[in-house]
């Protein structure tokens, strides 16, 4: 829990050594009221005594409340910037390490998890740093400070205020015993909860083409009263606290009145006096200490779950990104887009078989590479690792002539355009979907991209929309089909002027039309830019200068499509399955 303190910087320590003067300040003035009421109380009891003497002592104690009061303020305010600017931080700092995580990472955590701990989580800590500020160092000072005051003002009330103090003590660490096993449950079950939301409200088409809305409303019912009843559970622990703080504050008030009526009888008149002025002051410094106590039972309530979501923070800080970047930002001179495979196994973490066995090839500058096989071949899991999404279990990777671990990773991106299986859109315009990113140049400029949206074929459809290139795009591209957003992506990798192209099956939400004219205007626009192609359609990749056939993880086959008709037997059995016998020989 503690570790997580670590991430506060210099300005919030020296505002929460402030805060601790005022706190100080605060239990100060909260502590020398009783004394003024002594003076009051003795004043009232004693004949001849002076109204104005009264007043003047009722005087300070309006003070003093006002200066506590005063002192609440600062502290609260302070306590406020501070779990504010330290919340900002966790979630940035949080968010900047997912940016680093590699597929691997991402999966360990899942993506459902690593929202509640950028969300949830933080707001635990930010709740915790508010009040801890205000109680956890107040109540102590206030509690040991009470504590000393009333030491020597009489035995009985002292022995009467520790018991009640232990009474206390062990019932809230017999909470804590039961409670805590819940919070940390409780984090787990919210990750569950944000999971099948997520699930719910990305998959809704499909959920309702299968009339699937019931089984969905049972899972989350299901995952919805897993947390509920845990947070039942926590909520009812905690809330008898409350009732058994006040019923031993309230007896602990009695019992003090009633040891004074015992020793007020059995006192002589001269005395009795002394007695009472201590028995007022001693009640009400008791109340401060059981006051201390009751400010702790909120921190009691919100400490646990803070602590789970320190340690799931944490978790995510400490994790060390498995993609370490190198050094290099060049190439080797007089190579620009050469991409080859030595002896290039892998496997996916903590898997026990290899996905891809002792994959060889070069690819040439302005070469069109292209990948086929059944699914599960291991095609996108080959192209994946050229821009390391993971790094190959053996073997090297080189782009011009240098391993790809050893460059930077903006420098390994600035080479790469990448399409992925399933388009990608943000929120925003369509300037602003396809000038994306950071290419290593001064920006993209309104021409490049209109030329980028020309080459993809999208010309049509985005100067019919409103606005044209400045028309609004929804979260995920929703307001536009499959193939449409499919080509923005494709104009975003071609705006970025990249030395080589990444297709990962990016042409099969195109009609066959569509597809052909955009490869060729593709090749004829972007000549002398290297692409690697994964596509299921032969008629996608006829005329790639080399096909590399895939199957189980294995090269079975290599060469240009009349090649593999000839030598290759997966090859030409997934031609014969998409093509006429005039397509093939054509």
């Amino acid at each position: 829990m503690l570790r997580i303190f670590k991430y506060l910087k210099w300005a919030e320590w020296r505002q929460i050594l402030c805060s601790l003067v005022f706190i100080v300040c605060q239990v100060w003035l909260d502590l020398k009221l009783p004394d003024y009421m002594n003076v009051i109380t003795r004043l009232v009891q004693t004949p001849g005594s002076a109204m104005s003497e009264i007043w003047i002592n009722g005087g300070w104690m309006l003070l003093c409340a006002l200066g506590s009061l005063a002192s609440a303020f600062v502290v609260g305010f302070l306590a406020s910037r501070v779990a504010a600017s330290f919340s900002q931080r966790l979630r940035s700092l949080q968010f900047n390490r997912v940016e680093s995580f590699s597929m691997e990472e991402i999966s360990r955590f899942s993506t459902a998890s690593l929202i509640t701990r950028s969300t949830n989580d933080v707001t635990q800590i930010q709740l915790l740093v508010t009040m801890g500020l205000q109680v956890v160092i107040r109540a102590p000072i206030m509690a040991v400070w009470a504590i000393m005051k009333i030491s020597g003002k009489g035995f009985e009330w002292s022995m009467a205020t520790g018991a009640a103090v232990a009474i206390l003590i062990v019932i809230f660490a017999l909470v804590m015993v039961f409670v805590m096993p819940k919070f940390r449950k409780m984090q787990k079950l919210i990750d569950n909860v944000t999971r099948v939301t997520r699930e719910n409200l990305t998959g809704l088409r499909v959920v309702r083409a299968y009339n699937a809305e019931d089984f969905e409303k049972e899972k989350f019912e299901t995952a919805n009263a897993d947390l509920t009843g845990t947070q039942l559970f926590t909520n009812r622990a905690m809330a008898i606290m409350m009732p058994i703080v006040m019923t031993i504050m309230n007896g602990l008030n009695l019992v003090i009145y009633w040891i004074g009526a015992y020793l007020l009888d059995a006192a002589s008149m001269a005395d009795r006096l002394t007695i009472f002025s201590n028995m007022v002051v001693f009640s009400a410094y008791a109340m401060q200490v059981i006051m201390s106590f009751m400010m702790l039972v909120m921190m009691f309530i919100m400490l646990p779950r803070a602590s789970v979501s320190a340690r799931r923070i944490n978790e995510v800080l400490d994790t060390k990104p498995a993609i370490i970047e190198g050094s290099t930002t060049e190439g080797v001179s007089g190579l620009k887009g050469e991409i080859t495979f030595k002896h290039v196994s892998f496997k996916y973490p903590d898997a026990a078989e290899y996905v891809l066995h002792d994959i060889n090839f070069t690819v040439k500058q302005g070469e069109t590479i292209a990948f086929i096989g059944s699914t599960g071949s291991g095609k996108s899991t080959l192209i994946n690792l050229v821009p390391r999404f993971f790094d190959a279990t053996e073997g090297e990777i080189l782009i011009d002539g240098v391993n790809v671990r050893d460059y930077t990773l903006e420098a390994l991106y600035n080479k790469i355009g990448y399409v992925p299986q399933k388009a990608v859109l943000f929120k925003g315009t369509v300037s602003s979907n396809v000038a994306f990113g950071d290419n290593g140049s001064d920006g993209f400029t309104e021409e490049d991209v209109k030329r980028a949206v020309r080459i993809a074929q999208s010309t049509d459809f985005v100067e019919n929309m409103d606005n044209t290139y400045e028309a609004d795009i929804a979260q995920s591209g929703a307001n536009i089909s499959g193939g449409q957003k499919q080509r923005l992506a494709i104009a975003r990798a071609v705006c970025r002027n990249p030395e080589v192209y990444i297709f990962d099956d990016s042409f099969s939400a195109l009609d066959y039309k569509t597809d052909r004219v955009l490869r060729n205007v593709l090749k004829k626009e972007t000549a002398g830019i290297t692409s690697m192609i994964v596509a299921q359609r032969i008629g996608t990749i006829m005329d790639a200068d080399k096909i590399i056939v895939l199957d189980e993880g294995n090269i079975v086959g290599e060469g240009t499509h009349k090649d593999l008709l000839r030598t290759c037997a997966v090859y030409k059995e997934i031609a014969t399955s998409q093509l006429s016998e005039e397509e093939l020989v054509s």
